[in-house]
């Protein structure tokens, strides 16, 4: 049983509360916080508004943070070149707006913070990860690189790997046209791509409370 007392747990950029309900499920005190309204049915774990904002008044322990990742993704390496070398500069504006959400979530004065996204473009200057995981590392039939930056967390352990899986994201989607190797994935749109998945939501709950708690 854990001794949780007054912990309480941030769900930031998160409206699917996937993960708010993994920590729920353990009995702790959790919130979602994201612009957008709550999907996963239960508001009165949500708060709508500013997730950096919530995260500095000090009220949390802990705090997982989702920040927006389309302009930094390395995903969008073909957007972010108008052509070889030349840097679109509104889209890296934007890409550097993303970085300074990224990096206040990652400094906030929360004791154990986990900060995930997908591998960022070099030319962002994210700092350096301290883990890669997949899906089919947690029960789920699908690849997709996912990274953690970690402050007083340990890092996260497979809890049961699938051998056999596939691609979620589409990648090289525009090298159909050039007849190269390209997938389509299997998300529909990016609600769908930046959800998190069940057994990774469990496993950060029960893995990272066990060594908090």
């Amino acid at each position: 049983m854990l001794a949780a007392g007054n912990f309480k747990v941030l769900i930031a950029c998160e409206e699917s509360q996937t993960v708010c309900k993994a920590f729920r499920a353990l009995g702790i005190e959790t919130y979602s916080c994201d612009l957008q309204e709550q999907s996963g049915g239960h508001p009165e774990w949500h708060i709508k508004g500013d997730a950096v904002k919530e995260a500095y008044t000090g009220k949390y322990e802990m705090m997982i943070a989702h920040p927006p990742c389309t302009y930094m993704s390395k995903a969008g390496a073909r957007w972010m070149y108008l052509t070889a070398g030349n840097l679109d500069e509104k889209r890296f504006e934007k890409a550097m707006e993303a970085k300074d959400i990224f990096l206040k979530l990652l400094n906030a004065p929360v004791k154990h913070i986990a900060v995930e996204n997908p591998v960022p473009l070099k030319v962002i200057g994210l700092p350096q990860y301290s883990q890669v995981i997949q899906p089919y590392e947690y029960g789920h039939e699908y690849s997709k690189k996912t990274l953690l930056w970690l402050k007083n967390l340990p890092l996260l352990k497979p809890t049961d790997i699938i051998k056999n899986y596939k691609p979620y994201l589409p990648s090289n989607t525009g090298g159909k046209k050039r007849k190269q190797r390209y997938n389509q994935g299997i998300t529909k749109n990016a609600k769908e791509r930046s959800k998190t998945f069940e057994g990774i939501a469990k496993a950060m709950a029960t893995q990272w409370l066990i060594a908090c708690c």
